[in-house]
């Protein structure tokens, strides 16, 4: 089996490729630019989770998936940011993206979801392959690891406590040896539970959060 897990980093993005299975399997890392190199680098793989929206709210209601997505993550849900309707894509500035949510939504955007714009603009600029999700880190390990009361991944405990939730399915040893450098270990630990998400999906035991389909096409959920 081949999986594969990204996740943003200042850069673009950092992607982990996983082959073989069990705890033996090798892993492959690299760091790219932009949406379209990260389907190259993830190409063949049987199925790849990706840390970003790939689905977009039409009008001003919440994805079904965030709002299933926030239950589950309770204190923790500050970390999983409303993905901003279409319209705001179109914005130059954080102003225009307020002014575009307020119409389309009542509600201005958040700084942080500002922010991530650019990267969701690059996933609908190119086309799809069916073996890419969207998955959310955090719900994730929450759900590799449920018994955990996860600090905050910027933490020494937080880092430690996910290398050790991911312990139970990979050698943290054999795949974290050899990091690119343009990575920061909370990152990469991201990309590889999003990896462990894509294994499920590829097996066919992943959950899918507000499964359907939005005005593209594309599948609203979140797997899990």
């Amino acid at each position: 089996m081949r999986i594969g897990g990204v996740d943003g980093v200042p850069t673009g993005w950092v992607a982990c490729v996983l082959s073989g299975t069990g705890r033996a399997r090798r892993v492959s890392w690299s760091v790219v630019p932009d949406a379209a190199a990260v389907l190259r680098a993830t190409a063949g793989c049987d199925a790849v989770g990706i840390d970003i929206p790939l689905a977009l709210p039409s009008g001003g209601t919440r994805r079904r998936a965030e709002v299933e997505a926030s239950a589950r993550l309770g204190t923790a849900r500050a970390s999983l940011f409303p993905t901003p309707p279409a319209t705001v894509l179109a914005a130059g500035s954080y102003a225009d993206a307020c002014a575009a949510a307020q119409r389309a939504t009542g509600r201005k955007i958040s700084v942080q979801a500002w922010n991530i714009v650019p990267k969701i603009r690059e996933f609908q600029d190119v086309a799809l392959p069916a073996p890419v999700v969207e998955a959310h880190p955090e719900l994730s390990f929450r759900t590799l690891a449920p018994g955990t009361g996860f600090a905050s991944k910027k933490t020494a405990r937080g880092a430690g406590q996910r290398i050790a939730a991911l312990s139970g399915w990979v050698d943290p040893a054999l795949l974290l040896g050899d990091l690119p450098s343009a990575a920061r270990l909370d990152d990469v630990l991201d990309a590889l539970v999003c990896a462990w998400t894509a294994e499920r999906v590829a097996r066919g035991t992943a959950e899918l959060l507000g499964p359907g389909t939005d005005d593209r096409g594309r599948s609203t959920a979140i797997a899990v």
